[in-house]
């Protein structure tokens, strides 16, 4: 049986010490803070990072380098036979394009997946990869899976503020000045791909009731599962872990049969929305393992 190492980067939200305690491997991603780099998890904490935030230090973002792929795959096969390699959404960043381009010199061992996810979806996607790997599925078949399976997830953010967004250029000036001054709280979705606009709230709670009905939408109407038998129930936030344990309890209340798995939003989304940010999301089980 051919052993299997799955790899994956830190906008799944995977840290490095659950990732050792998991078995996989996260590349932690860079950031530019007051031209400094630093990298997720390793030299730069959630804390921190908000802090240098709330200061108004210039922060952007990055993928990691070619040099820290390669060096990690080439590190990895010494023990493993094949990787599978698990970028965040090609559509919100050039990783995974980066990545395939890379892998064409691996002879067939690595095997980049076009998942169309992030955070705690990516995040399900790395345990189903690990989880297929240890049921012998070799690199090729758990890519395949994992890019036929890509669409099965929701995601729905609600903004906090709209500051963040003006400054990376995601809406207009005017729009953001409009939305402060009228206080609106906008309720983002990913569907795969891209962040886009789903609705505009007046209050916190109005954003909290249609995240959650958009939920239940989809559970009904797009997975065709109401009670989420089938269904990983994801929640993520941005650094108010108290604003989230009270939201967790009312998608709790929502979703009675369904576990919870609450994990922050990683740092590279976090980046372009700000802090104050609440989220649910969900993954459809594959088939192969239910």
């Amino acid at each position: 049986m051919s052993r299997v190492a799955v790899v994956s980067d830190s906008n799944s939200g995977i840290a490095q010490q659950e990732a050792k305690e998991l078995g996989v491997y996260i590349l932690p991603m860079p950031f530019f803070v007051n031209n400094e780099t630093f990298f997720e998890d390793v030299d730069l904490t959630q804390e921190e990072f908000y802090n240098r935030l709330k200061e108004g230090c210039e922060i952007s973002t990055s993928m990691p380098s070619i040099a820290s792929v390669t060096e990690l795959w080439d590190e990895l096969l010494k023990e493993y036979d094949e990787i599978v390699h698990i970028p965040m959404s090609s559509g919100l960043s050039s990783s995974y394009e980066t990545a395939a381009m890379l892998a064409l010199d691996y002879d067939g061992k690595v095997f980049v997946v076009n998942n169309q996810r992030i955070s705690v979806t990516q995040r399900q996607s790395v345990l189903d990869a690990k989880a297929l790997a240890e049921q012998g599925y070799q690199a090729s078949a758990i890519k395949e899976i994992l890019e036929r399976e890509k669409f099965e997830s929701s995601i729905y953010i609600m903004v906090d503020t709209l500051a963040y967004l003006k400054k990376g250029g995601r809406i207009t000036p005017a729009a953001a000045a409009l939305g402060t001054l009228l206080r609106l709280k906008p309720v983002l979705q990913i569907q795969g791909e891209k962040l886009d606009a789903f609705a505009k709230a007046r209050t916190v709670k109005q954003a909290k009731s249609m995240m959650i009905d958009a939920m239940k939408n989809d559970f009904t109407n797009r997975f065709d599962d109401p009670e989420g038998k089938n269904m990983y129930l994801e929640m993520a936030y941005t650094h108010d872990l108290e604003a989230a344990e009270e939201f967790k309890k009312e998608v709790q209340a929502a979703f009675p049969g369904s576990e919870i798995i609450m994990n922050p939003l990683s740092l590279s989304v976090s980046c372009h929305i700000g802090p104050g940010a609440l989220a649910v999301a969900c993954s459809k089980k594959i088939p192969e393992l239910m």
